[in-house]
């Protein structure tokens, strides 16, 4: 599976993830005047509801972050997202309720909604973001320990800089100014062990050191890294922004 639609499948799956864990919680605690319908109607209607709203908040997120103009305005680039996505998703539940109530079609009721939806839409935007934000590691001081990660490496590796580390499938590939190796480990448990090193989880299959890297391109609102040995790494849309504001490129 090519990187970039593995990115967009978990990507898609945290976002859903996510929309499944706050319409059980609108549910639970009965949100927003529920509460006095019973609890199976509640989730009948608020985990489908935020299932529809995260297909279009996805949608609405690809436009947004495709834009390079808000990179750098992440705060105005969330207001207008979740703008964006109130609309279309009140007339979702203005239809839903209206079907759910056998009340008759009055266009005039929408208004009475899109106060607590963008108030919903805004907080699924930050839970992404924050789902979403890469994962950093740190320059260790020079009296610290290496890092752990170290003494995975084999031995045609050791004492080696790394440049990146990228998972493809069950394994990890180190990448080095020796060449590059395979070890077995997941990639979150590595970026846990590359503390030490600067670097950053710069896309879902990718760690790449800081220091390794010597350019950067832009095409279709994706970027990509060059690493020092001609080793070319993608970065997330959803990273890019934060990657861009620390310097990376």
């Amino acid at each position: 599976m090519r990187p970039s639609t593995r990115d967009s499948l978990i990507s898609w799956a945290r976002g859903l993830g996510a929309a499944v864990a706050v319409g059980l919680f609108l549910a639970i605690s009965g949100a927003f005047g529920s509460a006095e319908a019973p609890l199976t109607w509640r989730l009948a209607y608020w985990v489908p509801m935020m299932l529809v709203g995260a297909v279009i908040g996805s949608a609405v997120s690809n436009v947004f972050t495709s834009w390079a103009a808000m990179d750098e305005r992440p705060l105005l680039r969330g207001l207008l997202m979740s703008l964006a996505m109130t609309v279309p998703i009140t007339l979702v539940v203005w239809a839903a309720d209206t079907l759910f109530s056998g009340r008759p079609w009055r266009p005039a009721d929408i208004s009475h909604y899109l106060g607590s939806v963008y108030l919903i839409c805004a907080a699924m935007t930050v839970l992404v973001h924050l789902l979403d934000r890469p994962i950093e590691t740190h320059a260790a001081a020079p009296e610290a320990a290496p890092p752990s990660f170290l003494d995975r490496l084999p031995i045609k590796l050791k004492g080696a800089a790394i440049h990146a580390v990228e998972s493809e499938d069950h394994y990890l590939r180190v990448h080095t100014d020796r060449g590059s190796d395979l070890i077995l480990m997941r990639l979150s448990d590595a970026v846990a062990e590359l503390e030490g090193l600067e670097g950053a989880q710069v896309h879902r299959s990718w760690w790449v050191a800081k220091d390794a890297v010597v350019g950067a391109r832009r095409g279709d609102g994706r970027a990509t890294l060059t690493l020092k040995g001609g080793i070319e790494a993608p970065v997330s849309r959803r990273y890019a922004p934060a990657l861009r504001k620390a310097g990376w490129y």
